[in-house]
């Protein structure tokens, strides 16, 4: 698990990122967050794909999570989202890389509406 270290800096490097736990609102670990997807044009964060299940890092589903549906928590040096187990556990994924989505508007919707974050 890689841990943010407390900075001034409102900025993070994407490596840094990557591995930091995902926990759900009680504090319950989720997952992780595997890598982001960034918004060609805009630079903007658009989704963390986090990984969830599996064992020892083998046999894991790949969860994209809208950026705004998390919170980042300095206490946990980690992300919130307010998500049960049970429901990520129906939430849109893929298993394998190679097989992302497409990322386009009409999955974008999808997920973004699962969260209940609005699609702009």
């Amino acid at each position: 698990m890689n841990t943010t270290v407390d900075s001034p800096n409102p900025l993070i490097a994407s490596d840094r990122v990557e591995g930091t736990t995902v926990y759900d609102p009680s504090g319950e670990k989720l997952g992780s967050v595997e890598r982001f997807m960034v918004d060609k044009v805009s630079g903007q964060a658009e989704y963390a794909v986090m990984a969830f299940g599996g064992l020892f890092g083998l046999g894991h589903r790949h969860y994209p999570v809208p950026w705004k549906a998390l919170t980042y928590d300095t206490d946990k040096n980690g992300y919130v989202i307010s998500l049960t187990k049970e429901k990520l556990e129906n939430a849109p994924y893929y298993d394998n890389e190679g097989e992302e989505p497409s990322y386009d508007r009409a999955y974008g919707q999808e997920v973004y509406a699962y969260y209940g974050v609005p699609y702009l």
